[in-house]
């Protein structure tokens, strides 16, 4: 799969609000459950469990914030530029602005790939700053997915 199949342009939110980490992280499942069919709550419960295990901010003002869900059928992205950084316990300590959230399915071996190949992207260099000065949804996910 590769990062322009992962994220549909529907699922890519520039200038997302929100108070705080925990307060993302349940405006982004709530965003991501709608299309997916699923309820919020079970999606914002993988979530934060998994963050509970540890920081999924990477450095470099980037989060990867990832679950796996029973329900799902193949992992599916969103991308999320914030309106202002918040802090995240970053590896690096620096406030992220650059959210890329990734579901998917319990038993699924594309999982680790999906999450690599991002990451992978993140870090080539320039990406990140495209995608801060991009000045639109269509913009920020073509910086990304390197359209």
């Amino acid at each position: 799969m590769t990062l322009d199949e992962l994220i549909p342009e529907e699922r890519v939110f520039d200038r997302l609000r929100a108070a705080d980490k925990p307060a993302l992280l349940t405006a982004l499942a709530r965003l991501a459950a709608q299309p997916l069919g699923l309820p919020p709550a079970p999606v914002a419960a993988a979530l934060a469990a998994r963050e509970a295990l540890g920081s999924t901010g990477t450095g470099s003002g980037i989060a990867l914030p990832h679950a796996r869900l029973d329900v799902l059928a193949a992992p599916t992205g969103f991308l999320a530029r914030l309106n202002r950084p918040m802090a995240w316990d970053a590896v690096d300590g620096e406030a992220v602005d650059l959210v890329f959230l990734l579901l998917s399915p319990a038993a699924d071996a594309e999982h680790l790939k999906a999450l690599a190949a991002v990451a992978r992207r993140l870090r080539t260099p320039g990406v990140a700053e495209a995608m801060r000065e991009a000045g639109s949804a269509t913009a920020l996910r073509a910086a990304l997915v390197g359209l």
